[in-house]
Protein backbone atom coordinates (compact mmCIF):
# COMPACT_ATOMS: atom_id res chain seq x y z
CA UNK A 1 0.00 0.00 0.00
CA UNK A 2 1.40 3.40 -0.87
CA UNK A 3 1.67 6.42 1.16
CA UNK A 4 -2.09 7.20 2.87
CA UNK A 5 -3.44 4.35 1.78
CA UNK A 6 -4.18 2.01 4.44
CA UNK A 7 -7.26 -0.52 5.76
CA UNK A 8 -10.03 0.24 8.38
CA UNK A 9 -12.86 -0.96 10.29
CA UNK A 10 -15.61 0.04 11.40
CA UNK A 11 -18.98 -1.41 13.24
CA UNK A 12 -21.64 -2.39 11.16
CA UNK A 13 -24.33 -2.18 13.59
CA UNK A 14 -23.19 1.72 14.90
CA UNK A 15 -20.92 2.66 12.09
CA UNK A 16 -18.19 3.70 14.52
CA UNK A 17 -14.23 2.49 14.00
CA UNK A 18 -13.53 -0.44 15.59
CA UNK A 19 -9.94 -2.40 16.46
CA UNK A 20 -8.41 -4.65 13.86
CA UNK A 21 -8.89 -7.24 16.41
CA UNK A 22 -12.92 -6.48 17.18
CA UNK A 23 -12.84 -7.57 13.46
CA UNK A 24 -10.98 -10.48 13.33
CA UNK A 25 -13.55 -11.48 16.29
CA UNK A 26 -16.50 -10.22 14.85
CA UNK A 27 -16.72 -10.04 11.41
CA UNK A 28 -20.49 -10.46 10.66
CA UNK A 29 -20.95 -7.06 12.17
CA UNK A 30 -18.08 -5.20 11.00
CA UNK A 31 -17.23 -4.13 8.01
CA UNK A 32 -13.42 -3.37 6.49
CA UNK A 33 -12.72 -0.46 4.00
CA UNK A 34 -9.85 0.39 2.34
CA UNK A 35 -8.96 3.83 1.99
CA UNK A 36 -6.54 6.47 1.09
CA UNK A 37 -4.30 6.20 -2.05
CA UNK A 38 -4.88 7.44 -5.04
CA UNK A 39 -8.12 9.69 -5.15
CA UNK A 40 -9.45 8.64 -8.48
CA UNK A 41 -9.54 5.06 -8.20
CA UNK A 42 -12.52 5.10 -6.06
CA UNK A 43 -14.87 3.32 -7.12
CA UNK A 44 -17.27 2.63 -5.00
CA UNK A 45 -19.27 5.90 -3.64
CA UNK A 46 -20.66 5.58 -0.01
CA UNK A 47 -22.90 8.03 1.48
CA UNK A 48 -22.80 8.24 5.73
CA UNK A 49 -24.19 10.05 8.61
CA UNK A 50 -21.85 12.34 10.11
CA UNK A 51 -23.90 12.42 13.80
CA UNK A 52 -23.84 8.29 13.90
CA UNK A 53 -21.43 7.30 11.00
CA UNK A 54 -23.61 4.94 10.29
CA UNK A 55 -23.99 3.94 6.39
CA UNK A 56 -27.23 5.93 4.64
CA UNK A 57 -29.39 5.76 1.25
CA UNK A 58 -28.09 8.21 -1.23
CA UNK A 59 -31.86 9.56 -1.28
CA UNK A 60 -30.92 10.32 2.63
CA UNK A 61 -27.77 12.08 1.34
CA UNK A 62 -29.02 14.20 -0.77
CA UNK A 63 -32.43 15.20 1.53
CA UNK A 64 -29.84 15.92 4.21
CA UNK A 65 -26.48 17.04 2.40
CA UNK A 66 -25.74 18.99 5.33
CA UNK A 67 -25.31 16.28 7.94
CA UNK A 68 -23.96 13.61 5.67
CA UNK A 69 -20.90 12.92 3.35
CA UNK A 70 -19.99 11.28 0.64
CA UNK A 71 -16.90 8.96 0.56
CA UNK A 72 -15.47 7.19 -2.50
CA UNK A 73 -13.42 3.64 -1.12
Amino acid sequence: MAGTEHEVNRSARSGRFVKETTAQRDPKSTTTEHVGGDKSGGDQEVNRSTSTGRFVKETTAELHPATTETQHL
